[in-house]
């Protein structure tokens, strides 16, 4: 191998290096990938307030023990 071959293997090992790190890190998008529209959920009220008052009622129990233990 000459130099330049050397040179030109090193330079392609590089860019294939490159590409695989861009992969891992999320940085080249695929067109399946892109354009997609993210749905965004969102909760009925009743939902909301069945979750309020369930954390509500957890943090009841909390405080409670906590007086109980002190």
């Amino acid at each position: 191998m000459n130099l330049n071959e050397i040179l030109s293997s090193i330079d392609s090992e590089i860019a294939s290096l490159q590409q695989a790190r861009a992969l891992l890190a999320g940085q080249v998008g695929h067109s399946a990938g892109k354009g997609r529209a993210t749905k965004k959920r969102t909760l009925s009220a009743e939902a909301r307030a069945k979750i309020s008052a369930a954390q509500r009622k957890r943090w009841a129990a909390q405080k409670k023990a906590a007086k109980t233990a002190a």
